[in-house]
């Protein structure tokens, strides 16, 4: 189970180590491992060079806080299932499932963390700020600036990932393009922003608040679904 591997995390090298020790673990059959993967190499690609982040402190806290939500979306999984976001269910269900590229899972998982944990993250971080971050600041252009890591390395790894690194799930470019065309990281996190907005400023309305996350939630559950269809011509599986 990769509960046991999720301890305290409080910094962004804790956050790495955690996801260093779920790809050990994570056979290549596991499409959480795919998602896992690409989310480890942005977050070192994040760390490499602190100096070009213009509030880099923040950004750290924010890392941590963000990957908080997926590690607790995998140890609910795991342990109440009734408590995993509807966001992660298709990933966590079909991770198993044969007929879909790597692509397709790394893509399901970022839909997930992007569409809906990243507002929870945002609106998380105003609530110990005391304030939403304005979009003339320093923290909004390193937000926009991880669009540009996240774009880099999904471009780098886009081999990887519709092959296998075992090569045992082969390439079928006409599928596989139209994945990757139904996700676009930028307009994903700019919406995100916005969402994170609205949660903050439905604050004191929390029943308000918790109907918009919850359509937040479904909305990302459909697009997981969407993103996890078997590829024309390969088998899915059981």
């Amino acid at each position: 189970m990769l509960a046991r591997l999720i301890g305290t995390v409080r910094t962004t090298e804790d956050v790495i180590a955690t996801m260093r020790a779920i790809h050990e673990t994570l056979p290549d059959t596991d499409g959480v491992k795919w998602f896992n993967f690409l989310y480890l190499n942005v977050t070192e690609a994040v760390l490499a060079d602190t100096s070009v982040w213009e509030d880099w402190p923040f950004l750290q806290r924010f890392d941590v806080t963000f990957a908080i939500l997926y590690f607790d979306a995998i140890v609910n999984w795991e342990q109440d299932r009734a408590r995993t976001p509807h966001a992660w269910r298709p990933l966590l269900r079909a991770r198993y499932q044969s007929g879909r590229a790597p692509i397709q899972f790394a893509l399901a998982g970022m839909n997930a963390h992007i569409n809906h944990d990243l507002a929870i993250a945002l609106d998380r971080m105003a609530g110990l700020d005391g304030r939403y971050p304005s979009r003339d600041g320093a923290r909004f252009t390193d937000f926009r600036k991880v669009n540009d890591v996240l774009e880099r390395m999904e471009a780098r790894l886009r081999e990887q990932l519709t092959t296998g690194l075992a090569g045992e799930i082969d390439r079928s470019l006409g599928d596989v393009d139209s994945v990757v065309m139904m996700w676009n990281i930028r307009q994903a996190r700019d919406a995100a922003w916005t969402n994170g907005e609205v949660l903050w400023q439905l604050r004191s309305t929390p029943h308000l608040q918790r109907d918009y996350l919850a359509h937040l939630d479904q909305f990302a559950s459909f697009a997981g679904r969407g993103l996890l269809v078997p590829r024309l011509g390969v088998s899915a599986g059981t």
